[in-house]
């Protein structure tokens, strides 16, 4: 029991914490972004050696352009809110891939992947800038930094049950392990990543808004991925993500607050 207690003790020690600047609160970060991002920066290098980038067409362009405006916008916001050198060590980067997957995404530190199949979805820039604003949001509140520290803990949690246990018989132990994993999976590791999607959501629609695409897209955009996926009107109690009807009525409502931001910046919205 004595080297459990000292062994959580020392995790609880070792955790580091980042500054989430959208929020103001203190965040995991079990591994720093200086070690994180240039491992990162070469898992999305390996990818595109395997998923080559479309290059030199209208889309890809619009992917380029639309993930500037709002990394621009990123920054302004950050600038403005006393963040000035919070980007320093992100690496920006817009990539149009061939794939029927309805996805996008963005690694930590600024690498950004596009996938031609979600673009009949987000049917306009605005639409597009939705989803980019979203994957950018992610980056930037570091939560892929937060999900990895959140698995170290989860990892470092299985390691004390199993020495609690380790007297116990065979049967004992295994449902002790199944009795933790189960619940820190559907008790903190799903909220935490609803949780997540749901400040992407929040920090992307300001995103778009500052760089002047309409934040009422993004209801658009995920009433047809509705549509395109099927509705869920059910639980996301089991989901990493919340469900679609739930996401357009949290997006609604905040719509007069990321508008009212970007009227700081002087982009104003009629509707």
């Amino acid at each position: 029991m004595r080297k459990t207690a000292i062994l959580f003790g020392s995790v609880f020690l070792a955790i580091g914490c980042a500054t989430n600047p959208f929020t103001g609160k203190k965040t995991m970060a079990l591994t720093p972004n200086s070690s994180l991002f240039p491992m990162s920066f070469q898992q999305y290098d390996d990818f595109l050696k395997e998923h080559k980038a479309i290059t030199g067409t209208k889309d890809a362009q619009r992917i380029q352009e639309i993930g500037q405006r709002l990394s621009q916008a990123a920054a302004l916001w950050l600038e403005s809110n006393g963040y000035k050198d919070y980007l320093d060590e992100y690496r920006w980067e817009y990539n149009l891939v061939q794939d029927d997957q309805i996805n996008a995404w963005c690694m930590p530190g600024g690498k950004i992947v596009f996938f031609t199949g979600i673009l009949p979805i987000c049917k306009t820039d605005a639409g597009i800038a939705a989803v980019m604003g979203h994957e950018i949001a992610h980056a930037l509140a570091n939560h892929g930094q937060q999900r990895m520290s959140a698995a170290m803990l989860q990892q470092g949690g299985a390691t004390a049950v199993g020495l609690l246990t380790q007297n116990s018989s065979p049967l004992a132990q295994q449902v002790w392990s199944t009795v933790y994993g189960t619940g820190t999976q559907v008790g903190v590791m799903l909220p935490f990543s609803r949780a997540n999607e749901s400040q992407a959501d929040e920090i992307g629609l300001t995103l778009m808004a500052i760089a002047g695409y309409n934040p009422n897209e993004a209801v658009e955009f995920w009433s047809r991925m509705s549509e395109a996926t099927g509705s869920d009107s059910g639980s996301s109690f089991m989901s990493t993500h919340p469900g679609n009807e739930q996401r357009i009525e949290q997006l609604k409502n905040l719509l007069p607050q990321a508008k009212q931001e970007a009227a700081k910046f002087g982009v104003h919205y009629t509707n």
